[in-house]
């Protein structure tokens, strides 16, 4: 069955956080109208999930079937692997400044842009990888601006463990949490190879002990598209129906 189609469109932002010019991708859906409110779904990786993760397609059929809200995907795209590291790592040295340009730039801007509902539960941050770290550790930093985090295989650390541990309004925040059951040698870009599944179980312990609004899944896979992709449809539906 064929869907209407939405529209993507290339926006670019200068960011005085980050002191450079940032390409953002654009999703408004085949309906889109100023006379409705939108969520926000803001994918860091942003190019890998309109192209390998096919983000857009999904979010057509679901609301094509009228089985999520409305809904607008705002992609944000790495330059390079060591860009992608600077900003998504949490020892990366523009991290701090990439989380900033989330909150005080870009979402303003949105907001400013396109009718969105402007609170938390409204604004979702959706990543893999370090781009799901990124998005967690944002989301705990601002969890009254993103009140969602969708997490594809977070690359997590003692860094990571600690904020989620140390995070004190749980309830503000609702948590989608999937990694493969495979992901126990994973070769990362610095060439190193990381279990990725001991400390994602340990995150979930977390998660659920400090009372998260939650769901965790492990699938039968390993850190790769070839799985993302087909998980991200239960995501969407899950944190946006």
């Amino acid at each position: 069955m064929d869907f209407p189609i939405g529209k993507i469109q290339e926006i670019t932002l200068q960011s005085k956080e980050l002191g450079e010019e940032m390409t953002i991708l654009v999703y408004l859906p085949a309906n889109y109208s100023p006379l409705y409110k939108y969520s926000l779904l803001i994918a860091q990786d942003g190019r890998d999930y309109f192209q390998l993760g096919r983000i857009g397609r999904i979010a057509d059929e679901l609301l094509g079937k009228k089985e999520i809200e409305n809904v607008i995907i705002v992609g944000i795209p790495y330059q390079s692997v060591e860009d992608r590291r600077r900003k998504y790592h949490p020892d990366g040295e523009q991290h701090q400044a990439y989380i900033r340009f989330l909150a005080h730039e870009l979402v303003p801007y949105l907001d400013q842009e396109f009718p969105t509902y402007q609170m938390g539960m409204g604004r979702a941050l959706i990543g893999d990888s370090l781009a799901a770290t990124v998005s967690l550790l944002a989301a705990m930093q601002y969890p009254h601006t993103f009140g969602k985090v969708l997490l594809q295989s977070p690359y997590v650390n003692e860094h990571v463990l600690s904020a989620a541990l140390n995070f004190n309004e749980p309830y503000l925040l609702n948590v989608y949490h999937t990694v493969g059951e495979k992901e126990t040698v994973v070769k990362t870009t610095s060439s190193s190879e990381k279990d990725f599944l001991t400390p994602n179980r340990k995150l979930s312990k977390i998660f659920k002990e400090k009372g998260y609004s939650y769901f965790y899944d492990e699938f039968a896979g390993d850190h790769t598209w070839t799985y993302w992709q087909p998980d991200l449809k239960r995501a969407i539906k899950m944190m946006f129906s």
